[in-house]
């Protein structure tokens, strides 16, 4: 037997009105993109056996469906009714249906009409200023409101880059009153969206994915590389330690043979002194910018990573600008040395490494696989320090 909550009931039509505003559909840059009015909402309904057994339960809902009604409430929706002739109970008045006559009534129902003219505004502001975003305004009418209170900004923004296409400046250049760098930073994920629309598509560098400056054509913090000197004899103007965009020590190649690169920084800071050699590091797992080195593939070069799935990744990339990069304590031999100080890689790389070693290869495999253990990672800080001056000497003897 169906239950009461089973019919419709005014909250029902409520909450149908109350989705179609959370899709965005009550909002749209003009009246075309509107779901079309009057609008019929579901009306579920006793059958006409209900109707004959629990008449007094029927005539409750029909009761508290009336309560709700447009003409009680002055909103919403309005009750289609149909005659009913009962062998039984005779003629009666039942609802067959539930419609929402206009737009406004929709939106007076669910309080929304507010917003909605924030919105009808703020659309209308920016399709006379940019009218390629009707379509995004159309899909996206919630999040536009979301930033109605900065929109004005928002369109500002997209102004200035609309006059100066792939400007070349800093962020920190961009001159917009109201506007500073802040707002800027914490409001890229709507720019971008708008931006790509906006803005002619050669204005646009697509290959730059969400870097926000590289795609729009502005400057971004050049990545600095720092280099240590372990042979205090070849340092480079007398200084020993020095971090510089990769850009300028392009041109600057360090009088050494051979050219150590880990991320971390304290391995870098505490590598031990090395006839003819530096170390690289502080760039974390960012070394593309290495390739910019053109004189690093004279060098020989060895690389100390975590002996990881990451790792070996990282170790692979490499390779792909210096093919004859080794790798430094990152073998079997030292993972098993030091059980003890095993942690979790918490998200594992699992994709085909084809510049790997077979060595490397195999262990990297095993990683993957958990052949040595559940997720095994050693951190490159870890290893034993002794075991690393033993594996450097052993290097230079070889």
């Amino acid at each position: 037997m169906k239950t009461e909550s089973d019919w419709t009931t005014p909250a029902d039509a409520k909450a149908e009105v109350q989705r179609l505003w959370d899709r965005g559909r009550l909002l749209a840059p003009d009246s075309a993109g509107l779901p079309p009015f009057p609008l019929k909402l579901t009306l579920r309904r006793p059958g006409s056996r209900t109707l004959l057994n629990e008449f007094d339960r029927v005539r409750d809902w029909i009761k508290a469906l009336e309560a709700g009604a447009r003409s009680a409430t002055g909103s919403g929706y309005d009750i289609v009714w149909a005659d009913v002739d009962h062998r039984q109970l005779g003629k009666n008045r039942v609802p067959d249906g539930l419609v929402v006559p206009t737009h406004e009534d929709a939106l007076r129902s669910i309080g929304k009409l507010r917003q909605a003219e924030r919105f009808s505004a703020l659309a209308n502001a920016t399709l006379a200023r940019f009218p390629s975003l009707r379509d995004w305004l159309g899909k996206k009418p919630l999040l536009a409101l979301d930033h109605a209170q900065d929109w004005e900004r928002v369109l500002a923004v997209l102004g200035w880059f609309s006059d100066h296409p792939r400007a070349g400046v800093y962020l920190r250049q961009i001159d917009v009153a109201g506007v500073d760098t802040k707002f800027i930073e914490s409001h890229k994920g709507l720019l971008v969206e708008l931006l790509d629309r906006v803005l002619p598509f050669e204005s646009v560098d697509r290959t730059a994915g969400r870097r926000f400056e590289a795609r729009y054509g502005l400057l971004s913090k050049p990545p600095l590389v720092r280099l240590r000197m372990l042979d205090t004899d070849r340092r480079i103007g007398g200084l020993s330690d020095i971090s510089t965009p990769v850009c300028e020590l392009a041109g600057v190649e360090p009088p050494v043979e051979r050219i150590f690169i880990t991320e971390n920084e304290v391995n870098g800071l505490a590598f031990p002194p090395m006839p003819a050699s530096a170390v690289i590091f502080g760039l974390g797992y960012a070394l593309e910018p290495l390739s910019e080195l053109p004189w690093l593939g004279r060098k020989e070069l060895h690389y100390w990573g975590d002996i990881d799935t990451h790792g070996f990744a990282i170790l692979d990339r490499l390779r792909a600008s210096f093919p004859g990069a080794r790798s430094l304590l990152m073998d079997r031999g030292t993972l098993l040395r030091h059980r003890s100080l095993w942690v979790e890689e918490s998200a594992r790389h699992l994709g085909p490494l084809a510049r790997l070693s077979p060595a490397e290869a195999d262990l990297y495999a095993d990683l993957a696989a958990d052949r040595i253990g559940p997720s095994v990672r050693l951190e490159q800080e870890r290893i034993g320090f002794a075991w690393v001056e033993a594996a450097l000497a052993g290097l230079l003897s070889g």
